[in-house]
């Protein structure tokens, strides 16, 4: 084999800290708002997205982008989402191929529920941890990682 660029000591290190905390910690606060408010973060998240966009509403290839899920599975998410009645679907005026989707008045209630649980797993289990002169620090690393991966138009 000719040509690996093997990970050193401290690359593999920050990288297997990464995957370890990014599931960790996902999975724990994901575990605490199903127990808490019994709604996914994968939910948790779509319902952020629509309550800070315009109108509560986002087209789904921009929801795709911003949750960072296949379009395919966004799909079947906000289908189970509108089933419990937290979004709605509704067509595009401009583009008979294209949707919207809608943040409900249910969805909205729940999301503030859910957010003031969702900030204090996320301190608990990972801002409280890290010393805050590292936050930026982090964020702009996290940045740069989206960007050079996902693509400069990546919105998260």
């Amino acid at each position: 084999m000719t040509g690996e660029r093997w990970l050193n000591e401290d690359e593999a290190a920050a990288w297997r800290s990464f995957v370890a905390v990014s599931a960790g910690v996902k999975g724990k606060v994901d575990t605490l708002l199903r127990e808490t408010v019994g709604l996914p973060l994968s939910d948790y998240e779509v319902l952020v997205h629509l309550s800070e966009a315009p109108e509560h509403r986002l087209r789904m290839n921009e929801l795709s982008s911003r949750t960072m899920h296949s379009r395919s599975r966004l799909s079947q998410r906000v289908d189970r989402m509108t089933s419990r009645g937290l979004v709605e679907r509704e067509r595009c005026e401009d583009d008979a191929r294209g949707m919207w989707a809608v943040l409900t008045d249910e969805g909205l209630d729940t999301i503030k529920k859910a957010a003031p649980v969702h900030v204090e797993h996320v301190r608990e289990n990972f801002i409280d941890l890290i010393d805050p002169a590292l936050l930026p620090t982090l964020a702009t690393a996290f940045h740069k990682v989206v960007m050079g991966s996902l693509g400069e138009d990546t919105k998260y």
